[in-house]
């Protein structure tokens, strides 16, 4: 599954660094739509062109105050999972938590950061999320998974594990699923991998694979999900390099 992703991740290194303007395009264009699809899949009913206006500091009309949160909110995220990035950190329960606190900035304070005291569903989902006494526990589980036997695993690997993992614990009262991916995107930039874009078409594949790995531990489907879209990204690095 991996070998081509492989290939065109050393061929891509092997062109950088990239130029400053085209990696500063590539940026500004990745942030739009990594934003854009991520809330789309929630339910946020901005355009993508919208998306691009409210990052730009310019009120949509007819759109509520929640819309515009949830992608200046995004966009600090995305600043936040760069900086950890850039300095090499480990992945902590304390990152974890200071990414959802972004991601709720202003529209749950209450709940920005802090673990779920009660039971939640998922629509649609045949799995039922662990009762809130049992998230701390699983949260732990995560993180001495991630610490040790994720660290053989294949980058695309470890990081989809490391979404739908999350997912299925779902510690928070909203906004786990932006978490997730941000967390999946700050696993794959670690190593090197552009940002994927779970894209909002895909939505209904991206629900059943998760919902197949959380009841039946099979994660094929949802690993395979994510490498397709890591190599639709890799596929826009390299057509700018030649």
């Amino acid at each position: 599954m991996f070998e081509q992703i492989n290939q065109k991740k050393a061929l891509l290194d092997s062109k950088r660094p990239l130029p400053r303007y085209t990696i500063k395009s590539l940026r500004e264009k990745l942030l739009v739509e990594w934003t854009y699809h991520s809330n789309a899949i929630e339910g946020n009913t901005l355009t993508i062109n919208e998306t691009k206006v409210v990052l730009e500091g310019i009120t949509v009309g007819g759109k509520t105050l929640r819309e515009h949160l949830e992608v200046i909110n995004h966009r600090e995220a995305i600043a936040y999972v760069e900086e950890i990035v850039s300095k090499e950190e480990s992945l902590s329960e304390w990152q974890i938590k200071n990414l959802h606190r972004l991601v709720l900035k202003g529209i749950n304070d209450a709940y920005a950061g802090v673990y779920r005291d009660q039971q939640v569903f998922i629509p649609g989902a045949s799995h039922v999320p662990p009762a809130p006494y049992l998230i701390q526990e699983q949260m732990e589980q995560l993180m001495t998974w991630y610490q040790s036997e994720a660290k053989s695993l294949h980058p695309v690997e470890r990081g989809a594990m490391l979404h739908a993992i999350f997912v299925g614990i779902h510690p928070f009262i909203d906004g786990n699923g932006r978490t997730a991916r941000l967390l999946l995107n700050l696993e794959l930039m670690k190593e090197g991998f552009p940002p994927v874009i779970i894209k909002v078409v895909n939505r209904l594949e991206y629900y059943d694979a998760l919902d197949k790995a959380h009841i039946s531990k099979d994660y094929h489907d949802f690993i395979e999900l994510v490498a397709k879209e890591v190599e639709d990204s890799l596929n826009l690095y390299l057509s700018v390099t030649n």
